[in-house]
């Protein structure tokens, strides 16, 4: 990569060389073991110039997303959490007050998750989703889904067929676009010259604070802080009104934008427009509801501007390896077993950096039965049903989504019946005795 896809600079700083590796969503069928299998480097650079952080587009998102083994669904938490969000947008910008033919529109909609919460309001909802697998599903959920990737013509062609929308909702998809100005006019043709777009994407603070190195993969073109978001919003025609800070995924950020014309300049507050969450008052919990000035700030403070807040990524990235490694190696020599729990895209960055093959893991297990009988691309790992933990009762339980941990440290209890405790690789290992 010798230039920034966002501003064209070619000030490229090296925050983190993960060699090479498969795509992280390519698992494996027995019969594909014998094949070749391509890896792809996976090295994460930064814009010295407007900061946004970025790997190469070396795989398209036509290869990765025509057929997705991602299910929303199987995550209770994501369920929940999604749940919410609607409950609260529809509150905050009165999208069931009946005086007008409310219509929200999601991007990346997956299996139906966020939108059938909308359409149970009896407030009319279109996804759009490009992988065949799980807009199908959403349809025989009854959600209404359009298989198309987003750019400015499908954003038009939406709106001239179904009218523009007055929320637009892109939850986890603007990472992984590498045209993320095009993807940007897309949402801006979708939404009504009044509407609000609500973005949520991982927070590059948080992924750099907690050594969230597993989380950089493939699929994820770019890693946003509030500054660089807001310019890659600009240059699609939207304007930054507020920010929320989200615990999701180890640290998110909810982007709340608005069509430039509509939006004004930026506030250092909460748009009034927008208001505050139900229950609270303004300036409360500035973690759940932060400040775009208060978030620019801290992003500042933290060295996210310039060099020296990476500098030392890649030396921790470096520890984690080491710790888990070892961590494995001992329990083998000592005849301990461990197994993993989920087969998440982060875990197989996890796997493939740190080496770790079927005799350190013999196995992992997922909720989602697209996985079962398939293999975790680059360490070739099993993936088998939940149920095979409670058969052979492993004495550690290794997590891949660590970012579900108070979701999974509850469903994993039973685990506490034969003394088996879970393994947290990030941000630094720790193991957890659990009670049934």
């Amino acid at each position: 990569m010798t230039r920034c896809r966002l501003c064209g600079s070619e000030a490229m700083a090296s925050v983190v060389d993960l060699g090479a590796t498969p795509p992280c969503e390519s698992f494996l069928a027995a019969d594909q073991l014998d094949e070749p299998e391509p890896a792809y480097p996976l090295h994460l650079r930064v814009c010295t110039d407007c900061w946004l952080a970025q790997i190469p587009p070396l795989i398209t998102p036509e290869e990765t997303f025509k057929e997705y083994a991602y299910f929303s669904s199987y995550s209770t938490s994501w369920v929940e959490h999604a749940r919410t969000f609607v409950a609260d947008a529809v509150q905050r910008l009165g999208l069931d007050s009946g005086d007008k033919d409310a219509f929200v529109v999601e991007v990346a909609s997956n299996d139906g998750y966020l939108l059938r919460h909308v359409g149970d309001r009896g407030i009319r909802c279109l996804g759009i989703e490009p992988s065949e697998n799980v807009g199908a599903a959403a349809r025989d959920a009854g959600v209404p889904t359009l298989t198309q990737f987003l750019d400015p013509a499908t954003g038009s062609q939406v709106r001239a067929e179904h009218g523009p929308a007055d929320l637009v909702v892109a939850n986890n998809v603007y990472a992984h676009i590498p045209d993320v100005v095009g993807f940007t006019r897309g949402l801006r043709a979708l939404v009504a010259d009044d509407g609000w777009v609500s973005i949520e994407v991982q927070h590059l603070l948080t992924l750099i604070e907690e050594n969230q190195y597993d989380t950089i993969y493939h699929e994820h073109f770019q890693y946003y802080t509030v500054a660089s978001a807001s310019r890659a919003l600009a240059g699609g025609g939207l304007a930054l009104v507020d920010v929320e800070l989200l615990p999701t995924h180890g640290g998110s950020l909810r982007l709340w934008a608005r069509p430039t014309e509509a939006a004004g300049e930026p506030t250092n507050g909460v748009s009034p427009a927008l208001g505050a969450p139900p229950g609270r008052r303004l300036g409360e919990e500035p973690r759940a509801w932060g400040r775009v000035a208060d978030v620019l700030a801290r992003e500042k403070a933290a060295g996210l501007q310039e060099l020296s807040g990476y500098t030392e990524f890649s030396a921790r990235v470096a520890k984690v390896r080491r710790d888990l490694l070892k961590f494995l190696i001992e329990a083998a020599e000592r005849g301990e077993t461990v197994v993993g729990y989920g087969a998440p895209g982060k875990g197989n960055t996890l796997l493939n950096h740190c080496g770790i093959r079927p005799d350190l893991l013999p196995y992992t297990v997922d909720r989602n039965p697209y996985k079962h009988g398939r293999f975790t691309p680059g360490t070739r790992i099993p993936i088998l049903p939940p149920e095979q933990l409670a058969a052979d009762r492993p004495d550690y339980i290794l997590v891949l989504p660590w970012n579900l941990r108070a979701e999974l440290v509850e469903q994993l209890s039973f685990v506490g019946d034969w003394g088996g405790r879970l393994v947290f690789p990030i941000p630094e290992l720790s193991i957890v005795e659990v009670k049934p």
